[in-house]
């Protein structure tokens, strides 16, 4: 359990509500690719996502000014919020660059990433719905760094099939970016696993 005396619950509800949009946002992500028709309307989605991921960032910092005592240490709380708000800065940077980028259909490879991307902030999520109760946190974050070998592998393929009979040297650079950015939205998310994984153990 953690030793945590006296205890502020606000922090941890603010941190669950980013786990939340980070799922709405990966889950968004995941639609980009599979209703592509519609990709600048779930990428417009995304964004006020995005934002409001941003405003809670912010509140925390703000009441994290305003805190005498808090509950587990000042710069844990910023590295953890900063992380999370991180991920779905990436998931937004995805979903802007099939836009900007003018992709005109994607491929399975991109689906698979965006599927890992989603279970892996669903894991995020219920990670941080256990801070501050238990250690339970951690099996979480183990799933994460599963994920991470797993979307390294998904983009290693990618990669390989992308440069294995290059003719159109635009298409090229557009996928070798985007699949970048959707590798790393799950490096990201095993950064803030190791995070959460630190504050549990400090804690512990």
């Amino acid at each position: 359990m953690f030793k945590l005396v006296p205890r502020d619950e606000k922090y941890f509800e603010l941190f669950s509500e980013m786990g939340g949009h980070l799922k709405t946002g990966a889950n968004l992500l995941k639609k980009l690719f599979a209703d592509f028709e519609r990709r600048q309307d779930y990428a417009h989605e995304i964004k006020l996502v995005e934002h409001q991921c941003d405003e809670l960032t912010h509140t925390i910092v703000r009441k994290l000014n305003q805190s005498f005592i808090t509950p587990i240490d000042r710069e844990d709380i910023y590295a953890l919020a900063g992380g999370l708000d991180d991920v779905l800065d990436l998931i937004d940077s995805a979903a802007n660059g099939v836009v900007v980028f003018s992709i005109d259909k994607p491929t399975d490879y991109a689906k698979q990433l965006t599927e890992i991307i989603l279970r892996a902030t669903e894991e995020l999520g219920k990670a941080v719905a256990e801070l501050g109760r238990n250690s339970k946190a951690l099996k979480h974050c183990i799933e994460i760094h599963s994920m991470e070998n797993e979307a390294d592998v998904v983009y290693r393929q990618a990669q390989a099939q992308l440069f294995s009979n290059p003719t159109d040297p635009f298409y090229v650079i557009k996928w070798k970016d985007l699949y970048a950015m959707l590798e790393k939205c799950v490096d990201k998310c095993e950064d803030v696993a190791n995070i959460i994984e630190s504050i549990v153990l400090k804690n512990a």
